[in-house]
Order: structure tokens, then C-alpha cells, then sequence
């Protein structure tokens, strides 16, 4: 059956958007695709990723959004300063004329309709919430600033310690993976042992049970490693099931464990006495705020009103009848019932509370620097003699190994050294870590991790 032009063209349209859209959905999700590629790292060192956490973790953009609310709250506070204009427009209909009695006569006064045009203007020129907002504006953005960095602070901090943590697990894996070739080749070794009647079937089951154990701990590790590396992501606000391609250079790190450990503590480094302080310095402002409250307020206001009277409605905006005046205002509070000295005296206290949270704060940065150092003096020393048992490990279990394939040791022997050296290798690791992050918690009670 042939169709006509007009049924072709439904048919036409139905074609061409069949075989279009696939590519239109293709193209609305490239660029979506596009972009979760592009925030993903193709190495994920200690500084990149550090680097990324600073520039996506979910806790960083909150402090950055509370920077910028607090500087549009500081704009909306200083725009008190400046002349406050008005415009009001009124239309009137009068239904019933208001009716006044004069010498005894009653009389209709007013038009049936009004309106108003009316420009007002105010003017502050002595105000204390003004004042206020004007002289702390400053430490307020401080402040903003300061709590951002302690954000970023923490951030880099948890982000470090985390990509140790799964450098600690890696490393367990990678040992637990050459223990696994070592223990299958004693396996071997123990069984070939056994076959040519050296050795009864105790040692062909010991090396079963080190193998069954090894690949017991070996998936433990790894599981574990899922979680950690999940638990990165989430510090660094990374997407959860983007690819971290882990990068380190262990010469590298054993490198950057040195420090100096004769600094000086100064407590005007730390951010936390930072906040402290400026949080200080806005109670003295609140403090003068208090006395400010004795003082009058003073404001200058002027208006100018064009007022349309008439009967009829099509001619009420033929003559206007102008009205302006100017003028100021002093309000000066007497007497509150003591309310401004009891505030005085609140905002007083408030402030010495402070002084002595100053105080307690010192003794606290004071406990914490000396904790963390303990700590790193205690993991360095603990790094460096696990550093030295590795080598003398490994050449014990190579030496156990060939006499035991020689006969002359049993297999005990070589299942003490085989866990002997897993254990200094493990520890060893471990300890580099441990010895790097506790550099990090020195850092942060100098204050030296700064943003």
C-alpha cells in the first residue's frame, strides 16, 4: 500500500529521532563521564592527594562557604553606614468624606481621592550596633580565615595519616604475598623431605599449617586495605568508586623522617591559640560594645512628599501640592533598670573566662607537643633497630634454609626464622609509618602545618 506525502512525514520525524537519539543521550552523558575522569588522579602521591583533599574535601567547602557568609553578613552590617532611601506610593478612594462640625454646622471635609508620592531618607551618624560592626569587621574576617585553615589543617593531617595507614596494609600484603612463594616452596622442600624418608610427615604438616596461616593473614590484609582505601577517599572527598592508583618511594620517605627535635614551642603559632586569641580580641570589642549602650544615638532624616487631591479620578494627578522637611534625632536611654551594668559585668567575665581558657590551652598545646614527640622519638628509635633486625633476619632464615635442606636442621628451626622474618618486616614497615606520622603530629603542635 503506497503512502501519501502527509503520512510519510509522521513516519520521516519517527526515523530520524530513532536513529538520533542515541546519539544525543551519548552526548549528554560524555560530558558528565568527561568530568568524573578529569577529578580523578592518575597518581595518587602523598602531595597530590593531599592537594586534592584541599580542593574537594566536603569539610573544606563547608569552612569556605561559612568564609563567604561571613562576609556578605559583615557587607549587609556595613551597609548600615549608608543612607537608607525609600520610595512609598499611596492611593486613596474616599467612600464617605470624613464630617467635622463647625458652629454648629456639618461639614464634609477632604476629596473623594489622594495620593501620595513620598521620598524618605535616613541617615546614620552615631549608632552603636554600626559602630561595632565596623571596628571588629576586620578580625571577624580573620577569624573566617583562621577556622578555614584549622579546617584545612585537620584535613591535611587526617589525609596523611590515612595514606600511611594504607601504605602500613599495602606493605603487609606485599609481604604476605613473598611469604606465600616462600612458604610453598618449604611446602616442597618438606614434602620432597618426607618422600625420601629424611623426615617424618611433621614437617610436611607444620609447612601446611604456615601456608593455610599466610593465606589466611594475606586475605585479611586485603580486605582490610578495602576499607582503608575507602576510608582515603572519604577523607580526601573523592568519588567512591574512582580508581586510587597509590605512588611512593619508601627511599624517599625514610629520607623525610629526620627532624629537629630541639625546637622551641611558640604558642602563637599553633592555630588553635590563633582562634583563641581572636576570639579574644572580639570580646574586648563586645566589652566596649556593653559601655556603649550609655551613649545616644543619633540619626538625620529628611522626605520629600507630592500629594495628588481631587474629586475626579482622571484629574487627581493634574496639580501636585508638594511637602519636604529635614530633621535629626538624639535618643538618649536614662534609666534600663540596670540592664547595661549587668551586661557590663557579663561580657566582663565572659572575657576573663577566656583569659584563663588562654591559659589552659598553653597547658594543653605544652602536654600535647610533648606526647607527640615522645611518640616520634620513641617510633624513630623503634624504626631504626627493626631497620638493622631485617637484614640480620633475612640472612638467619637463608642460612636456617640451606641447612635444613642440607639435614642438618629441622624444620622447627626454619619455621621460627620464617616467622622471625616476617614479623622484623612487617614491624619494620609499620614503624616507618608510625615514625612518619608521628612527624606529622610534631608538625601540628609547632604549628608548622600552616594554610
Amino acid at each position: 500500500m503506497l503512502l501519501s506525502k502527509r503520512e510519510k512525514r509522521p513516519l520521516t520525524l519517527i526515523l530520524l529521532l530513532v536513529l538520533l537519539a542515541p546519539g544525543m543521550l551519548f552526548a549528554q552523558e560524555q560530558p558528565q563521564q568527561q568530568a568524573v575522569s578529569d577529578s580523578l588522579l592518575q597518581e595518587a602521591t602523598l602531595e597530590k592527594i593531599v592537594q586534592y583533599a584541599l580542593d574537594h574535601q566536603p569539610m573544606v567547602k563547608q569552612a569556605q562557604a561559612d568564609q563567604e557568609i561571613v562576609e556578605a553578613t559583615i557587607d549587609g552590617k556595613l551597609a548600615d553606614w549608608f543612607p537608607q532611601i525609600n520610595f512609598v506610593y499611596n492611593y486613596q478612594h474616599n467612600v464617605d468624606l470624613p464630617v467635622s462640625v463647625i458652629d454648629g454646622r456639618a461639614i464634609q471635609l477632604g476629596v473623594d481621592n489622594t495620593s501620595s508620592l513620598q521620598f524618605t531618607a535616613t541617615q546614620t551618624l552615631f549608632n552603636r550596633d554600626v559602630l561595632l560592626a565596623s571596628r571588629t569587621a576586620n578580625k571577624v574576617r580573620i577569624q573566617a580565615e583562621q577556622q578555614l585553615g584549622a579546617t584545612k589543617i585537620d584535613v591535611v593531617v587526617n589525609v596523611s595519616k590515612a595514606f600511611y595507614d594504607v601504605l602500613a596494609t599495602t606493605q603487609q600484603i606485599k609481604i604476605g604475598q613473598e611469604d606465600i612463594i616462600r612458604l610453598e616452596r618449604s611446602l616442597k622442600d618438606a614434602q620432597a623431605q618426607y618422600s625420601a624418608g629424611v623426615v617424618d610427615k611433621t614437617d610436611y604438616k607444620r609447612a601446611q599449617i604456615q601456608l593455610t596461616n599466610g593465606k589466611a593473614t594475606l586475605k585479611a590484609n586485603q580486605e582490610a586495605l578495602k576499607y582503608k582505601l575507602d576510608y582515603l577517599r572519604a577523607m580526601m572527598g573523592y568519588p567512591p568508586n574512582g580508581t586510587l592508583n597509590i605512588q611512593y618511594d619508601t627511599l624517599a620517605m625514610e629520607g623525610e623522617i629526620a627532624m629537629d627535635t630541639v625546637q622551641a614551642l611558640s604558642y602563637s603559632q599553633h592555630i588553635d591559640y590563633k582562634l583563641l586569641f581572636t576570639q579574644r580580641e572580639l570580646q574586648k570589642a563586645n566589652l566596649k560594645y556593653a559601655w556603649w549602650a550609655f551613649l545616644p544615638t543619633l540619626n538625620a532624616f529628611g522626605a520629600y512628599i507630592a500629594n495628588y487631591q481631587n474629586n475626579e479620578f482622571n484629574e487627581l494627578y493634574a496639580q501636585r501640592f508638594p511637602n519636604s522637611y529635614f530633621g535629626a534625632t538624639l535618643t538618649l536611654p536614662i534609666f534600663q533598670g540596670g540592664k547595661r551594668n549587668a551586661r557590663i559585668r557579663e561580657q566582663r567575665w565572659t572575657l576573663k573566662k577566656l583569659d584563663w581558657n588562654m591559659v589552659n590551652l598553653e597547658n594543653n598545646l605544652t602536654t600535647e607537643y610533648s606526647r607527640a614527640l615522645a611518640s616520634y622519638k620513641s617510633s624513630l628509635s623503634t624504626y631504626l633497630a627493626l631497620k638493622e633486625n631485617v637484614v640480620l633476619a633475612e640472612e638467619v632464615y637463608s642460612v636456617i634454609q640451606l641447612q635444613y635442606r642440607s639435614g642438618i636442621r629441622p624444620y622447627l628451626d626454619v619455621t621460627i626464622a620464617e616467622t622471625d622474618l616476617r614479623s622484623v618486616r612487617i614491624n619494620y614497615f609499620n614503624a616507618l609509618y608510625q615514625v612518619l606520622a608521628a612527624k606529622i603530629d610534631v608538625q601540628r603542635a609547632l604549628g608548622q602545618i600552616n594554610y
